[in-house]
Formats: structure tokens, C-alpha cells, sequence
């Protein structure tokens, strides 16, 4: 028989030994930060002159990725990066959702939180945007694994009303938010708030889908005047328009600085703010080692003054690398090593999967993945896996070579003829190397002809006419 003292200190070293096992043993933590619209030359690492800190602060003490591509535009790369799988084959091919149409992502589709409840997030969280579904109740968030939602239905609102189409759109979980104030500010708050709640009871999963630096093009004063902003001189008026990007009345003013880029720039300050914000309240919470950060663009910059793609050809809603190659960074300090860069191609639809890796499950759901787990690159296990990635419209790039069809269904390409390039060592897209390549130019078109002939049961063919509408009262979803 053991001594009393022994027999302490038996069952004492027992319990710090399981406890040290379900530590470190511990799900992490995952929070998606997700920029709208920013350009690869928007932030500083990539030698912009606006002002990024934050973002560039992750990019020294994570991992870069160097080839990280979405689809063209909004609500599609939404869809991939939700579901692990190419948007045609739900529909929204190339078109985001306005606020008049009935559509919404295919609810038989299995999206991420839902997944990630199986493996013991208990919160699962959305903040800021949703953009993909808000006719009924079927489509909202809550609805679709999420146990927490503050932001917009819609996609893009006015920053400082929250209105789209006359009426606010401003939602905390299935209600209305009547908080006042900046978006950009709000949601960090939020998200702020949030994480000193979920960390006592990790793990917990945060999607924070900011809308900036989407249009309108809004900022505060005290930002605005980070670059110059005189209030002797004129604020520029809007133009308005229609569509996604209309959410502002032509001749409004509120919020604008003297030019659209210097809003931008200012806008973008902001959202890079509310970034630091975030990773500071993650170290406050003392949970930074087990917590992935990911940071990405939804899409490349519109171009014009709003925005910059740098050196990278195109714009937002083609697929040059200006519009689909964008900011990337995933730091995980207890197993990815930081201060470096990763030139694995990887793409918005190999998120989900990466993640579900890494939270331990298995079993996939019912429709596959179009994505595949990038978690041995991460970690450098393995230093490179074989990969294409169907970019939308014809287009598609592997490891080295990128392809796109001239009878793209996007007018903004408007190619006489299939183009190839040699990717990464042509990411400004100015030598057709299609002649010299022939055998590579056919296994390429082979290659994404099974993409293009994906077409869903329903489609989102286009944004569609107005007709009339009137945006229900808070945009509050009853059916």
C-alpha cells in the first residue's frame, strides 16, 4: 500500500499531467477576418502609401500567402469560402445578390459553421456582412450554423445610416440593432466584445466580414483628415447608380472626403484599425498561441480612385490576377511558423476544408469539396502540393500556368482569342505564351471544361430590374 504523501502526490501528478494532455491537445480558436474590395496594392506590404500598420503587423508575424485567389466578385467568393466548393454549382456564377432578388444560397449546401459544431464550437459568430440570402428566413445566417449575427443582410449600406434602399439594415441576430454609429466601428466592437465572451469558453469560431472598403465611399472626418482632407474645400458628390454598388443617392455628400481616393485611403485606415483592435483583444484574452487569424480580400480592388491592384493587371469582376489575387495572411503561433511567405497556390474554396482538417473532422459533407486541405503546406510538413483552381468564366490557373478563354462570360475581359500565361513568373499578364506552349494550352482547356458546364438547378443569371421595390420595414426577415 502506498503512503498517504505518496498517494497524493500520485493522483496530483496524474491530474497535471491530463490537464497539460487537454491543453495542448485543445482546439484552437478561428477567427476569418475577411477585407471587401481591397486591392493587393491597397495595403503596406505591398507598398502602398495607405496607412496599414495592423495588417502589416500580421504579415511580419504570420504567414503570407503570396497566392491566395477568390472569385471575381462578392457573393461567389462567399459561397466558396463557406462551403468549400466553386459557386456556379449553386448558382451565383457571377453575380452578387441585390436586395430585391428572392435567391439565397442552396440551403441543402453545408457550410462551415454548421460543420464546425460537430467538432464543439459552440459559438459560432458572424459579423458585418451576409450577402447571400435575405428573402426568408430559410436564408438567414442563424439559420445556417451560425449562433450569432451583427451586421447587414445586404451587401453594400450606407456607413453611417446602415440604410439600403431607404431603409436600415442593421441586425443583431434575428432582430434590429438600433446602434448608431460608424459600420466599420461597430462591428469591431463588436467582435471586440465578442471575443472576451467566447474565450472563456473556447473553442469558438468568428466570421468578421467587414464592408469596407466597399462603396458608397464614406469616411469619419478624424480619418479623412490622415490625408489631407480640407473642410474649406468641397466634399465630392455622388453619382449614384444601381445595383450592389448603389446603395448611395446621387448628389449625397455625407461622409466624403475632397476626392474618392482619399476616402478610400481613409476608409481603409479604419478598417485597418478595427483590425489591430481585434488582434489586441485576442491577446488581452490570453488566447493568441491557440487562435488562427486569417485575413484575405473578398476580391481585387473596383480600380479607378477607389483602390489599387498594384502591379497586378485588371479589376474587380474579371479574372486577371487584379481581380481574383488578393491580400492573404493566416498566423497560428502554436503550429505554423510565422515571418515568412508560402508561394502555394491556394484558393478560397480550400479554406473550409484546411479548417476542418485542423479541427479534427473527418467526415466531409454529402457534396464534395472542390477545395482541399492546405494544412501540410501550412505547416511545412510538405513543401508544395499540386493544385488548380477554376477561377470562373473559363479561367483557370495551376502551379504554373494560367489560362483564359476568350468567350468568357465576363464582358469586362473582352479577349479575341484564349490567352496563357506563365504564373508567377508573369503575374502583370503581358506575354501570351499560348503559341510556344500548345501541349500545356490543350490539357489546360481539357482541364476546365468540366468547370464551365457546371450550371445549377436555379441560377442567379443577373442582377434583374427593380420593379418597384420597397425594402421591408429594418429589413426584418418574417417568413
Amino acid at each position: 500500500m502506498q503512503k498517504p504523501i505518496s498517494l497524493i502526490f500520485t493522483v496530483l501528478f496524474s491530474l497535471f499531467c491530463t490537464a497539460g494532455y487537454a491543453q495542448s491537445a485543445k482546439k484552437p480558436n478561428i477567427i476569418i477576418i475577411l477585407a471587401d474590395d481591397l486591392g493587393w496594392g491597397d495595403v503596406g506590404y505591398h507598398g502602398s502609401d495607405i496607412r496599414t500598420p495592423n495588417i502589416d503587423g500580421l504579415a511580419k508575424e504570420g504567414l503570407i500567402l503570396n497566392r491566395y485567389y477568390t472569385a471575381p466578385i462578392c457573393s461567389p467568393t462567399r459561397v466558396g469560402l463557406l462551403t468549400g466548393r466553386y459557386p456556379n454549382r449553386v448558382g451565383i456564377r457571377q453575380a452578387t445578390i441585390p436586395p430585391w432578388s428572392d435567391f439565397g444560397l442552396d440551403t441543402s449546401e453545408v457550410l462551415l459553421p454548421q460543420m464546425l459544431a460537430r467538432a464543439g464550437y459552440q459559438n459560432r459568430a458572424i459579423i458585418g456582412k451576409w450577402h447571400l440570402g435575405h428573402a426568408t428566413l430559410q436564408y438567414h445566417p442563424m439559420n445556417r450554423g451560425f449562433t450569432h449575427f451583427y451586421g447587414h443582410l445586404n451587401g453594400a449600406i450606407d456607413y453611417f445610416s446602415h440604410k439600403r434602399e431607404g431603409e436600415p439594415d442593421w441586425q443583431n441576430d434575428f432582430g434590429t440593432s438600433k446602434d448608431q454609429g460608424y459600420s466599420t466601428d461597430l462591428l469591431t466592437a463588436e467582435a471586440v466584445k465578442c471575443i472576451g465572451s467566447y474565450a472563456k469558453q473556447s473553442p469558438f469560431f468568428m466570421y468578421v466580414a467587414f464592408n469596407a472598403p466597399h462603396g458608397p465611399f464614406q469616411a469619419k472626418d478624424e480619418d479623412l483628415k490622415l490625408y489631407g482632407f480640407d473642410p474649406a474645400k468641397p466634399r465630392y458628390a455622388s453619382q449614384g447608380g444601381g445595383g450592389d454598388e448603389g446603395a448611395e443617392e446621387a448628389g449625397n455628400t455625407v461622409g466624403h472626403g475632397n476626392t474618392i481616393h482619399q476616402t478610400y485611403k481613409a476608409m481603409v485606415t479604419c478598417l485597418d484599425r478595427g483590425i489591430g483592435e481585434i488582434l489586441q483583444a485576442i491577446k488581452k484574452a490570453g488566447i493568441e498561441d491557440n487562435t488562427i487569424v486569417m485575413f484575405m480580400s473578398d476580391n481585387g480592388a473596383p480600380g479607378g480612385q477607389a483602390g489599387s491592384n498594384g502591379e497586378l493587371r485588371g479589376v474587380k469582376f474579371n479574372e486577371w490576377e487584379g481581380g481574383v489575387r488578393v491580400p492573404a495572411i493566416i498566423k497560428w503561433p502554436k503550429m505554423i511558423k510565422g515571418a515568412r511567405q508560402s508561394e502555394q497556390l491556394i484558393g478560397y474554396v480550400d479554406v473550409m476544408p484546411t479548417l476542418l482538417d485542423i479541427a479534427g473532422i473527418k467526415s466531409a459533407p454529402k457534396k464534395p469539396f472542390d477545395g482541399i486541405s492546405m494544412l501540410p503546406v501550412l505547416t511545412a510538413k510538405t513543401a508544395e502540393i499540386k493544385r488548380e483552381l477554376y477561377l470562373g468564366h473559363g479561367a483557370l490557373i495551376n502551379n504554373q500556368w494560367k489560362l483564359i478563354k476568350a468567350h468568357s462570360g465576363n464582358p469586362g475581359m473582352r479577349l479575341k482569342e484564349d490567352m496563357l500565361f506563365k504564373i508567377p513568373a508573369d503575374y502583370s499578364e503581358t506575354s501570351d505564351q499560348k503559341a510556344a506552349n500548345a501541349t500545356v494550352y490543350e490539357q489546360l482547356l481539357k482541364a476546365v471544361a468540366p468547370y464551365d458546364s457546371i450550371r445549377a438547378k436555379r441560377e442567379l443569371l443577373g442582377k434583374g430590374p427593380k420593379n418597384g421595390f420597397k425594402a421591408p420595414k429594418d429589413w426584418l426577415i418574417k417568413k
